[in-house]
């Protein structure tokens, strides 16, 4: 019987090395890749429970995480711009969820979007790494703030939207995916809770608790409205009759303000009545609290504005807003139509407009 010498089994001890370490680079650069793989949407950050999450977000129990991980889609990825203040966000949140969803597409937000929303909602879409942005090619479209049949229509794998959509006509049919994306955190909702509580159990408050959220939206639109728009603001007489149609619909209401001018409200809102709770900390410093408090009320008053219109969608019940608020020659209604930014169902009271009409008269 034949047996090996020495010298083979040298050789064969050197192709048995050899062949091992082809298979282990083969695996290293296997692994490589789909670490590459699974990181390119979200580059530079750690990976905990299978889920990439951006430095410094805080990994506390039911917070978001920074970026769930980031699956690829062979049908493509779409994304949008990332503009503007806590509500407009929310509504190209939504509208990017609902248009990518109804083409076959992956959603991706921008990093900036994501650090507006996730400190307050549980939000799930996947975080757009800079790199990918960088690199892909995109086409742009524009969105009108209200559905159209194009939006239903678009073939290109990927796209960023942009534009400043907050019509329920986009994303109505998802209401329950939507309300779930914006959950709140549940310290948010319990300091909420706890504090409608306190009222409801207050000497001068010995009520059931129907709680309306009022949201004055003042700050900027004060000037923007009249010298841009042609339109106003809610002012001290649609707020009465907006919490008197509350009173006449709702037995003993509580009704808790939150604005960006809560000293405006309290100089202007009628408060004799002892229903009444300046209970905002201004949604420019703090648009979490204020929102939570709005959304965690039975009905709402609604002036005008992406941010009160995200709390009444969100808090559901009766919801009264400010309606026909700009003059019938006015731009603004060339990209707002008040039929799809304000449910059916919802009550208006027509605005005051006399301070236009004078300021324009002779």
């Amino acid at each position: 019987m034949w047996s090996p010498s020495r010298r083979h089994l040298c050789l064969a001890f050197l192709l048995a090395c050899a062949l091992s370490a082809i298979f282990l680079l083969h695996i290293h650069h296997d692994l490589f890749h789909k670490g590459l793989h699974l990181s390119f949407l979200c580059p530079d950050r750690c990976l905990v429970s299978s889920i990439f999450c951006l430095p410094g977000t805080p990994l506390t129990p039911g917070a978001s995480r920074s970026c769930p991980r980031c699956p690829a889609s062979p049908a493509g990825t779409w994304t949008i711009y990332s503009d503007g203040r806590f509500g407009n966000q929310m509504g190209q949140y939504a509208t990017l969820l609902a248009l990518a969803q109804l083409n076959g597409r992956q959603a991706c937000i921008p990093p900036s979007m994501h650090a507006t929303l996730a400190p307050v909602f549980r939000i799930t879409l996947p975080v757009l790494a800079p790199r990918m942005d960088r690199d892909t090619t995109w086409r742009k479209v524009e969105l009108h703030d209200w559905m159209s049949e194009e939006y239903a229509q678009l073939q290109d794998p990927f796209v960023k939207l942009f534009g400043f959509p907050c019509s329920w006509t986009f994303f109505h049919h998802l209401r329950e995916q939507i309300r779930s994306e914006f959950t709140l955190h549940n310290h948010l909702r319990e300091e909420a809770q706890g504090f409608l509580n306190q009222l409801r159990l207050g000497p001068a408050r010995g009520r059931p608790g129907t709680f309306v959220g009022v949201h004055v939206r003042r700050g900027d639109y004060l000037k923007v409205m009249p010298q841009r728009w042609k339109g106003v603001v809610g002012d001290r007489a649609y707020l009465q009759q907006a919490m008197d149609w509350f009173r006449a619909q709702h037995k003993d209401p509580i009704f808790v303000v939150t604005s960006n001018g809560m000293e405006w409200c309290r100089e202007n809102i009628n408060t004799s009545q002892g229903d009444v709770i300046f209970a905002g900390n201004g949604q420019e410093a703090s648009p979490g609290k204020d929102f939570a408090l709005l959304t965690q009320c039975n009905h709402t008053v609604m002036t005008i504005g992406t941010f009160g219109f995200w709390a009444a969608y969100l808090a559901g019940g009766d919801t009264v807003y400010l309606a026909n608020f700009t003059l019938p020659d006015s731009d603004f209604l060339k990209i707002f139509k008040p039929q799809a930014a304000f449910l059916p169902e919802w009550v208006g009271i027509a605005a005051d407009l006399s301070p236009l009409l004078t300021k324009a008269g002779p």
